[in-house]
């Protein structure tokens, strides 16, 4: 089954045939014999996915023996997110079906691609945030599409079960990754992780949060093998902040509390594909603290040159945590699923940069400040 239907290919690289970015139509139509989609979709498009699989040296060589990986850095979608591979699929079949408006929940990345594809698509956008919880770029970005914005007292998990009700009680779409057409999308990534590496990895880590991400890769990647694209399927590793780790804990938390405000989440809806996913990979889920969380969201800024929001990193420190596990040789694919431009505060606050602040302005004294 062809990749694309209108993509030119050109050239050799490490991974054979490399593609032509700029003939990229969007996940749908570059995916669509294995989407839920029809003639009849009218497709509402940003021309996400295609995000690069980014080697990643110098978190190989904390591990060694051998083992290679690689970042998937979904953080260059359209929005800054991952969540545009499930809003695509999302507003597209709500479009198709009529409907005028959506509405989610969010703790900032739902909120921003929600806005963006529904105003694409000329719809309205409600979206409900935690007061005070969401990181100002997520915010800025909802704002800025034109969505109408809620900012409710309480948790995600409060603002999810009230647009849950909504959804089922007003004509408004819920877009949240209960959405199936969301999780459709999302499986795609797990399409380029194949393409590229032209196999399966042999560990998959990720952040997990709602766990929609988890469970969309993992049915991605087997349709894959089951279509004969692939001979194998990765491990599926998730990774929880400790202060949200209600997979780990086997219960839900009640007031769930991170630095890593994109999977600040204390009953994820998902847990139960994803709990699957575990199973069926041989897989584990496991908790990092934020402090591994800061420590790999600076490696990655300053060892990889790859800037992410701070819930992206707990792929890298939960690989980092489990490194004697890998195994010799082995692939392994870091999922980051968002922009550090989501959240510049935390950078601001958490970095081992020098900033020399009043230099006179005369290239003496700059010299000097440089060393020189």
């Amino acid at each position: 089954m062809p990749l694309l239907r209108s993509f030119r290919r050109h050239g050799t690289g490490p991974f054979g045939a490399q593609p032509v970015m700029q003939d990229w139509p969007g996940l749908i139509e570059a995916y669509r014999a294995w989407l839920p989609v029809s003639d009849a979709t009218p497709v509402v498009t940003l021309r996400e996915g295609a995000t690069p699989l980014i080697p990643a040296p110098s978190i190989a060589e904390r591990i060694g023996r051998g083992v290679r990986v690689f970042l998937k850095y979904d953080g260059l979608n359209p929005t800054g997110s991952f969540k545009d591979r499930g809003m695509t699929m999302a507003i597209s079949k709500a479009k198709e079906a009529g409907s005028e408006a959506v509405i989610c929940a969010s703790t900032g990345n739902t909120s921003a691609a929600a806005a963006a594809y529904a105003r694409r698509g000329g719809m309205r956008a409600f979206v409900l945030i935690p007061d005070g919880y969401v990181a100002q770029g997520k915010l800025a970005q909802a704002l800025l599409y034109g969505a109408e914005v809620l900012a409710v007292q309480g948790n995600f998990d409060r603002a999810l079960t009230i647009v849950r009700e909504v959804a089922d009680r007003y004509p408004v779409t819920l877009v949240n990754s209960l959405n199936p057409f969301r999780l459709q999308g999302q499986k795609t990534a797990a399409f380029e992780v194949v393409d590229a590496l032209g196999e399966a990895p042999d560990w998959l880590c990720i952040p997990v949060g709602n766990a929609g991400n988890i469970s969309a890769y993992w049915m991605g990647f087997r349709e894959y093998r089951q279509a004969g694209r692939s001979w194998k399927l990765p491990r599926m590793m998730g990774f929880q902040a400790a202060g949200a780790a209600p997979l780990v804990l086997g219960h839900t938390v009640e007031q769930p509390d991170t630095i890593a405000t994109a999977i600040r989440i204390g009953n994820p809806v998902n847990k139960e594909n994803a709990l699957k996913a575990r199973a069926e990979s041989n897989g584990d889920f496991m908790a990092v603290t934020d402090a591994e969380i800061i420590e790999a969201y600076k490696l990655l800024g300053a060892g990889e040159g790859v800037f992410c929001e701070p819930a992206s990193a707990a792929s890298v420190a939960g690989l980092l945590k489990r490194r004697e596990e890998v195994p010799s040789g082995a692939t392994v694919v870091c999922v980051l699923t968002g922009n550090g431009l989501k959240d510049p505060t935390t950078a601001i606050e958490h970095n081992d940069a020098k900033f020399h602040a009043g230099i006179e302005p005369d290239t003496a004294t700059v010299a000097k400040v440089m060393g020189f």
